[in-house]
């Protein structure tokens, strides 16, 4: 067995991209984040919309996968809760795809209630698990706040709101990736962790 630590020509014969190689990639995903993130804000109501679609798959695919560990996982006492949580998803993705201008428009009361029932079955949840009870019944009020936080907000927030924190995310996803790009062209490693 060869050890590369001890033999740099060996491992420089591996043809290793130097540091730095691919930061152009990196830049160009943050730019064209950036600029997403600035159409959503200046068009938040087809931003809305588009994350309408995006968020109604997102529903779909999470439901599914969260049924599946319901019905099919084993030794967890988390499948009622998985089931209930994926029946709510699926049902919510399938009215936001089949109905994109009523989902558009109710977008934001849709997530309002999955919310509030999310937290209902984290608070009940939470108070049967022996480890991590603190972090779920903390993350079931927390999405029970947040649901009462959007229902103040409608009706007139309810065609922009989903725009803007799409437009938000698009913006700091962006200036993240920018940043990372920068000092990966420099040497340093892409996104790294300390």
């Amino acid at each position: 067995m060869t050890d590369f630590a001890r033999s740099p020509a060996a491992a420089r014969s591996l043809d290793v991209p130097p540091a730095g190689a691919g930061w152009a990639w990196i830049l160009a995903s943050g730019i064209l984040s950036l600029l997403l993130g600035i159409l959503a804000f200046l068009w938040p109501f087809a931003a809305t919309f588009a994350a309408t679609l995006v968020i109604g798959a997102f529903f779909l695919a999470a439901g599914l996968v969260s049924v599946c560990a319901g019905l099919f996982g084993k030794g967890h006492g988390a499948r009622g809760y998985a089931i209930g949580f994926g029946l709510l998803s699926l049902i919510i993705g399938g009215l936001m795809l089949l109905e994109p201008l009523t989902g558009a428009l109710s977008l934001t009361l849709m997530v309002a209630v999955w919310l509030a029932v999310r937290g209902a079955l984290e608070i009940g949840f939470g108070v049967r698990l022996r480890h991590g009870k603190a972090l779920m019944l903390v993350l079931g009020v927390v999405n029970i706040l947040l649901a009462i936080f959007v229902l103040a907000t409608l009706p007139l927030a309810a065609l922009t709101l989903p725009g803007f924190i799409l437009g938000l995310s698009f913006v700091m996803s962006g200036v993240t990736s920018i940043v990372s790009g920068l000092h990966h062209r420099r040497g340093a490693s892409a996104f790294a962790l300390r």
